[in-house]
């Protein structure tokens, strides 16, 4: 999805040949060969992510223009990719204009002769909905980090997010793998906007509260933990479904956040809300923070009801 989003945003009559990797692994293989001349990375892959193959591309002496286009907009983001030695960075989902202005500002529209390769290369002329809502789900989740990032004045590192759909039955198997062998303790908070509407739940592990209270801590010097996970919830659950409502064109209202299922083992969190999931589009985010022993996630469940009505917003991104 993110490869076909970016092939709409290129220059049409930029006279460039055309190769896509998936992740970055199949992107070394065909640097190796020498022929590359710009390289436009994402950072957020599946088996080797773009920061990884910036530092690949140094070890390696290999010879390539970068411009990154990435959802991860935090501050650090940027500056480690400019380090590594991109050239430019550009916010997901690229905008055409400036990404055309970019290509321009590093001298780069006609950096070879010959025809216009289809642009359609290597893309299925259909993307599935699970795959445009993950690419949907990316785009926001980067922003919610950055937006936490600068709150606390960290880095987070931010993973390829889980989209798929559950029975109640296996969903309470996907929520008991986040257990790990630990109690838990969850936020949760209802959203509604143009018929879609869900719960996102943010979970953490009891023995990582208080470190995260403790980083959170500036707000107050008598902060609690609790306290910290509603803030925490209003800022991670308000950026990612603000991110997602801009992308699919909705506002979504939502309820107040409620510590649901206190130091309460899986088992009694699935069983306060059995009745609420059922069929369930569940999107799984693992947020962790850098240099601290922070993990936590963010799981968005959507009810069976919405399923269409997103497919019908995505559309003209899946077709």
């Amino acid at each position: 999805m993110a490869r076909k989003q970016l092939l709409r945003a290129l220059p049409a009559d930029w006279p460039v040949a055309i190769e896509q990797a998936a992740n970055g692994l199949e992107a070394m293989a065909i640097l190796r060969r020498g022929q590359t001349e710009v390289l436009l990375l994402d950072l957020t892959m599946p088996e080797m992510d773009g920061y990884e193959v910036l530092a690949a591309l140094n070890t390696e002496g290999l010879s390539c223009k970068v411009i990154v286009v990435s959802g991860d907009v935090q501050a650090q983001a940027v500056e480690r990719v400019m380090e590594l030695g991109a050239l430019a960075f550009v916010q997901k989902p690229a905008d055409p204009d400036l990404l055309k202005e970019t290509l321009e500002r590093l001298g780069l529209l006609a950096t070879s002769q010959g025809a216009v390769a289809p642009r359609a290369l290597g893309v299925e002329s259909s993307i599935s909905f699970p795959d445009a809502f993950r690419e949907v789900i990316n785009v926001a989740m980067g922003r919610a980090a950055a937006l936490l990032a600068r709150v606390l004045g960290v880095f987070v590192h931010l993973p390829v997010p889980n989209v798929s759909t559950f029975e109640a039955g296996e969903l309470h198997m996907a929520l008991a793998d986040l257990q790990r062998g630990g109690d838990l303790t969850a936020v949760c908070q209802g959203f509604i906007g143009g018929g879609i509407a869900g719960e996102a739940l943010l979970i953490f592990h009891d023995s990582e509260v208080d470190d995260m209270a403790q980083l959170m801590r500036w707000f107050s010097t008598e902060y609690s933990p609790m306290e910290m996970l509603l803030d925490l919830s209003t800022i991670l659950i308000g950026a990612c479904l603000s991110g997602i409502a801009e992308q699919v064109d909705v506002q979504f209202s939502k309820s107040h956040p409620m510590v649901l299922g206190e130091h309460a083992s899986i088992d009694e969190l699935i069983r306060l809300n059995r009745p609420r999931w059922k069929s369930t589009l569940a999107v799984e985010i693992s947020y962790s923070i850098e240099g601290h022993n922070i993990h936590f996630d963010l799981l968005l469940l959507f009810t069976e009801e919405s399923v269409a009505l997103l497919s019908n917003k995505l559309d003209y991104l899946m077709n």
